[in-house]
């Protein structure tokens, strides 16, 4: 582990504005960028031609983009998941409004049926996109009680913020770094750990969420001043998420698009 990288990077956390860019923008960039490497070329020229030429990267923020427009407040349940905290998930309803397990399931779906018009696949690729991302993101397999760390506070580097922002947003701020630049420097995994990460199910990955999901409340306590210790816990935990998010949404879409 290179820990003069890692508190190189914490010692930015000190000096970042607090602005939010909204896994917000950058963490899904990232995950859409990883996976683009990652595409069969198959797979890249269908994708191409739904995108219209545009990048995973680029419309991986379109599912948080669309919320404003009161049209698509039906698909707003699909960005979480919520079920008991010590329980594993196994493929049960758990909101009658639908979760994020239901609306990956729709969007893949979708894009299998051949009669789905093309303006539609494209609509679920780019909502596809951003489910996988959120699904890697352990504040979205959380729990109802706090709002997936919404309503749990805590103070960033002396700002008072909540668990789910530092996750969302703050940490990965704290790299300084641009999407490109950070799917550039992801850890360099051999041909079989790429495929171990990749096996399993859409549930056995909520369930690797959930995991680390348990492990930040373990180690985190209402009210907290985070800081240095807590991104030098969780910094390559972090990237990990981004690069997992993004080999595993690259193995859903060469299925899909064989």
């Amino acid at each position: 582990m290179n820990y003069r990288f890692i508190l190189t990077l914490a010692l930015t956390f000190g000096v970042m504005s607090s602005s939010y860019s909204e896994w917000g923008q950058t963490g899904h960039r990232v995950i859409g960028e990883i996976a683009e490497a990652h595409l069969s070329n198959t797979a890249r020229k269908q994708i191409d031609l739904l995108l219209e030429g545009h990048s995973l990267a680029f419309f991986s923020f379109y599912s948080d983009e669309i919320k404003s427009d009161s049209q698509y407040d039906s698909f707003k349940p699909w960005h979480y998941i919520n079920f008991p905290f010590d329980s594993q998930y196994t493929g049960e309803k758990t909101s009658d409004k639908g979760d994020l397990a239901e609306g990956i399931a729709y969007c893949i779906a979708q894009l299998k049926n051949e009669e789905t018009p093309d303006d539609k696949k494209a609509f679920f690729l780019k909502m596809l996109i951003h489910l996988i991302g959120d699904l890697h993101q352990p504040m979205h397999i959380g729990i109802s009680s706090d709002r997936g760390g919404n309503g749990f506070p805590v103070k960033w580097f002396g700002r008072k913020t909540n668990l789910h922002r530092v996750w969302d947003t703050q940490m990965i701020d704290g790299f300084g770094m641009s999407y490109t630049e950070l799917a550039l420097n992801r850890d360099r995994w051999s041909k079989s750990q790429i495929r171990s990460i990749q096996e399993g199910s859409i549930e056995d990955w909520i369930n690797d969420s959930r995991t680390l999901t348990k492990d930040i409340y373990q180690n985190t306590q209402p009210d907290q001043k985070l800081s240095y210790a807590y991104s030098y816990r969780y910094m390559n935990v972090l990237r990990t998420q981004l690069h997992k998010g993004g080999l595993r949404l690259a193995k859903i879409l060469n299925t899909l698009f064989k």
